[in-house]
């Protein structure tokens, strides 16, 4: 963890951005919505029936960070109801190319 001096010189603890990564991914949760996304399921509503088990309050957490971390994009259409629905950034895009390697290895070793 790095120790960060402000301008008023107290000290706040900055989070390595492993760490943030570890904290985004490291929620069982997150993989699934991830994936979800990739493979088109980009509503709140479906999202959440999509997702055996996730509530409406985890699912709100998970977009939220994913979106801040910068692996979702949120679009949220002014319609009459609103609309909002989610896609994977570049960023995104590359973590689940990453996951997609992690399960192949997971079923190599399995198989092995």
């Amino acid at each position: 963890m790095m120790i960060m001096q402000n301008k008023n010189n107290t000290r706040k603890t900055e989070k390595p951005v492993y760490r943030q990564l570890e904290e985004v991914i490291g929620c069982k949760w997150s993989v699934s919505v991830l994936k979800a996304v990739a493979d088109n399921i980009t509503r709140p509503g479906k999202l959440e029936r999509h997702i055996d088990g996730i509530s409406k309050k985890v699912l709100s957490e998970r977009l939220r960070k994913l979106t801040d971390y910068g692996l979702l994009q949120k679009h949220a259409y002014a319609e009459v109801p609103p609309r909002t629905e989610y896609s994977l950034t570049e960023n995104g895009k590359k973590l689940i190319l990453i996951i997609e390697q992690v399960k192949n290895l997971d079923m190599e070793i399995k198989n092995a």
